[in-house]
């Protein structure tokens, strides 16, 4: 994926950190209502350039995991107090625990049953007893609604702008589509255009409560305030 690869230079404006500023908000608010203190150490999986992170940092302990050295990179600038470690979410080890684990959408690429029960094997063996993980993927299957958005920002001289479609070509399988068009114009003016696919995974509500819980983990779901649907699980003894 071009984005997270030779294209990351470019995240700060296809993403802004600041939009980021809501979610993290909910985050720590379920941390706190389940884990019942402040602060907390905790694991990001599939951090990606840290814009959670660079909200969540300022009242807890982060450690930040992602496959993409290119995506630390970014996110070691935003974020040059919180531990960085290069690692697959479906394989990493660090060796120790913490209060609670965060997959936010990074989740999404996680696109058959064996590599999203890995993901959540993952979050099960860093999770402290006691301690709970968040899910926050973009859809289940009962609630994917194809659409199209566009955004994008100026910084620095250069701006990027980028239209994102996301459909479901194929209903019988586990995966839906994002196809990305991005527009990116350097400062003296030149604009490249780039597309760029992903490949996401979809499975149903029922099939995220299974897998979570034979990995070990205790489940309910909420609905965060953008009606997506979070799954809270926590690490009994």
């Amino acid at each position: 994926m071009k984005l997270y690869q030779e294209l990351a230079d470019w995240w700060p404006l296809f993403s802004e950190p600041s939009q980021y500023a809501s979610e993290a908000e909910f985050i720590r608010k379920v941390f706190g209502d389940f884990c019942g203190r402040s602060p907390l150490n905790l694991l990001e999986l599939g951090s990606g350039g840290g814009n959670n992170a660079s909200h969540l940092s300022s009242d807890h302990c982060l450690t930040l995991v992602d496959v993409s050295p290119e995506m630390l990179a970014v996110s070691r600038k935003l974020n040059p107090r919180c531990e960085h470690r290069e690692g697959d979410m479906r394989t990493v080890r660090l060796g120790r625990t913490f209060d609670g684990v965060l997959i936010h959408d990074a989740i999404c690429y996680m696109s058959s049953e064996v590599d999203l029960r890995a993901a959540m094997r993952t979050a099960f063996e860093h999770c402290k007893i006691g301690g709970v993980a968040i899910f926050m993927r973009d859809f289940v299957r009962e609630t994917f609604v194809a659409d199209t958005k566009h955004g994008g920002c100026d910084s620095g001289g250069r701006g990027l702008r980028y239209l994102d479609w996301t459909y479901d070509p194929d209903p019988g399988d586990t995966t839906y589509s994002v196809d990305i068009v991005i527009a990116m114009r350097e400062a003296n003016g030149e604009v490249r255009v780039v597309r760029d696919r992903h490949i996401e995974g979809l499975f149903a509500r029922a099939d995220w409560l299974r897998l979570l819980g034979e990995v070990g983990f205790g489940t309910q779901v909420m609905v965060d305030p953008w009606q997506r649907e979070v799954f809270v699980a926590g690490r009994g003894v």
